[in-house]
């Protein structure tokens, strides 16, 4: 069974991504960092539908916590799965806020930057050793990085370097034949940045191509095919998955 991190997961993208990656008979461990109650729904539904599922606390904010909770992997691994190894990590965690350049604090920097680029770098160094050769990468960046979006100049920028940083893995992690590609979300129906209004959202849904938002699943239906076999040689890209988002 391939067994597959997915941080973020108790809600949103990551949790839609749970649920399709258990679908597809993967093994599905999850992060959360304050909703343990969500986190643990999201595992009880998995193991109704008969999967295998278990979460663990993690701020990706905090890459000192890393070490610990590599360690904290390796024991549900071995007694969910009796294994060593994982075989892909989903980048996914993440927060929204809304300011233009002009009254961006530098502590608003920096808790976007530890979240957005540095967490996702140092936490996949961390378990590189843990990852069976053969594995995936997939890091989660956002349609902002085409589309300059009024209001989220730091989250954009820091996105843009994930897409940056998953060629880079693409490229050193070939030699064990571990894949790296970034999903880049268009407008979705999440509670990131205090999600959408309904005045909001029609704006969105006239900007897109197929008429509406996005959904969760959309994205982590994508996602889940993208660990699967069928995309053994999609590596090094960022996929869009917006519904033709302001083109």
């Amino acid at each position: 069974m391939p067994i597959v991190i997915i941080t973020g997961g108790s809600r949103g993208i990551g949790a839609a991504t749970a649920l399709a990656c258990a679908r597809r008979g993967m093994g599905v461990l999850i992060t959360f960092n304050a909703n343990q109650d969500a986190a643990e729904t999201v595992v009880k539904t998995i193991c109704q539908q008969g999967g295998q599922a278990a979460a663990v606390k993690l701020d990706v904010a905090d890459s000192a916590s890393f070490p610990a909770f590599r360690d904290e992997v390796a024991r549900r691994l071995e007694a969910v799965w009796n294994t060593d190894r994982f075989d892909a990590l989903v980048n996914n965690a993440g927060f929204g806020q809304f300011n233009p350049i002009v009254s961006v604090t530098e502590d608003d920097f920096d808790a976007l930057y530890r979240v957005h680029l540095k967490g996702p770098f140092f936490l996949t160094q961390t378990l590189l050793p843990l990852m069976a050769d053969g594995g995936h990468v997939v890091n989660i960046s956002s349609a902002t990085t085409r589309v300059a979006t009024s209001g989220v100049a730091p989250y954009a920028a820091f996105k843009g370097g994930l897409e940056v940083l998953t060629r880079y893995m693409a490229k050193e992690f070939g030699d064990r034949r571990i894949r790296a590609n970034s999903i880049a979300p268009g407008a979705i129906r999440t509670d990131l940045g205090g999600g959408l209004n309904d005045e909001f959202e029609t704006l969105l849904a006239g900007q897109t191509a197929l008429g509406r938002i996005g959904e969760p699943d959309d994205v982590g239906a994508m996602i889940a095919n993208l660990l699967g076999e069928d995309s053994r040689w999609i590596n090094a890209q960022t996929i869009e998955v917006s519904g033709g988002y302001m083109i």
